[in-house]
């Protein structure tokens, strides 16, 4: 079977299981006028598309092309109140091999989650198992809200992925914020002094075969020190320990800071991190010992009065190898986005991208939709 017939029938099969949760959702509700319970109560569908133009430029090679950069269907099953489960599929084209070109689908979650009973000021606190979330990129891609143009500043240098194999364990800290902030800022990770999130993963990322017996421990804590006065101002600390995943398994430990604040109409972040390696087991000497590497990234967005026409820009530098005087990479970021309903946008970007490892500077101009619902 060809690598476009085989996305193809699951492609059909992601359908059949669509038309089976719309059959189910009838069920539900004629089961709810005559007041019966069905297996299927507590079902919630929900999805995020990425879909762009682009225009790119790397040296003398040029390149436009309409794509779908990402595509997220996810089903939520909610048991009780303390036991619910996820499933998301991944849907993005194949950019390299034989199947280069095929539209793939693949797992990005797929866990179950409990609720902890509240302890002093920890709030919430919750377990998932299995496919689960890992503590950071979730976190900074709920603040800033523009995943729609590209990946995070962590995750672009391919220090960390969104999810794993795993078990993680997060928290609210001592209860949460007030619903004014909750409902004109964010309510996104509320806890009213910060929050938590300590896990054990596998290491590779969700799209990664595990190449090794070792394990990644990741852990955020992330402090709201004023939440009455200034409620927007927070500060976050990242660590993570662990191998590349590769056989030879080269060190992988990072070490970031974060400081962000958030108002309804503005937000701005500033990130230093400091680390060696990488998450595949790439990012080696010669040797085969981890490369020392560090870069920091400044992000900014305000939201204008004119249609709530938002304003952003980010800066990143980032050191590939800081033992050597070439090594560095440095991006700029511009750009604007309109709301088109809820969280759903449409974004105009600039992406420039200098490197001390290309004889050429890449560019790319963009036009993209985020369709959330």
């Amino acid at each position: 079977m060809s690598a476009t017939t085989y996305s193809l029938s699951r492609f059909i099969r992601l359908g059949l299981v669509a038309l089976t949760i719309i059959s189910s959702a009838v069920q539900v509700i004629a089961a709810q006028n005559n007041n019966t319970s069905t297996p299927f109560e507590g079902l919630r569908l929900t999805g995020q598309w990425f879909l762009a133009y682009e225009v790119d430029r790397a040296g003398d090679d040029d390149l436009n092309e309409f794509k779908l950069k990402r595509g997220y269907v996810s089903v939520h099953k909610k048991f009780t109140d303390q036991l619910t489960a996820r499933i998301t599929q991944d849907i993005s084209v194949d950019q390299e091999g034989d199947g280069r070109g095929d539209v793939e689908l693949r797992l990005k979650y797929g866990y179950l989650r409990y609720r902890l009973p509240n302890l002093s000021l920890v709030f919430k606190p919750t377990l998932e198992f299995g496919l689960a979330h890992r503590p950071w990129l979730d976190f900074e891609q709920k603040m800033t809200g523009i995943r729609v143009q590209g990946t995070m500043f962590l995750e672009r240098y391919n220090v960390l992925k969104s999810a794993d194999y795993g078990i993680m364990f997060s928290a609210l800290l001592g209860g949460e914020i007030g619903q004014h902030y909750k409902r004109r800022v964010s309510g996104a990770y509320p806890g009213r002094y910060g929050s938590i999130a300590v896990g054990v993963y596998n290491g590779g990322g969700y799209s990664a075969i595990e190449e090794n017996e070792n394990k990644l421990l990741e852990g955020r804590l992330t402090v709201r020190p004023l939440p009455s006065i200034l409620p927007g101002v927070q500060m976050s600390l990242l660590g993570g320990y662990g191998k590349g995943n590769t056989v030879e398994s080269p060190d992988l430990n990072y070490l970031t800071a974060f400081f962000s604040v958030q108002h309804s109409r503005f937000l701005a972040t500033v990130q230093y991190y400091t680390g060696e390696g990488d998450v595949d087991g790439t990012a080696i000497d010669s040797t085969g010992h981890a490369l020392q590497r560090d870069g920091y990234s400044v992000f900014g967005r305000v939201m204008t009065s004119f249609e709530n026409l938002g304003v952003f820009g980010r800066y990143d530098h980032f050191d590939t190898n800081t033992d050597r005087a070439d090594t560095d990479l440095t991006r700029f970021i511009v750009g604007l986005s309109v709301p088109i309903y809820k969280k759903s946008k449409i974004i105009v970007d600039h992406d420039y991208l200098e490197s001390d490892l290309a004889a050429h500077i890449e560019r790319v101009w963009e036009v993209a939709v985020e369709i959330n619902y």
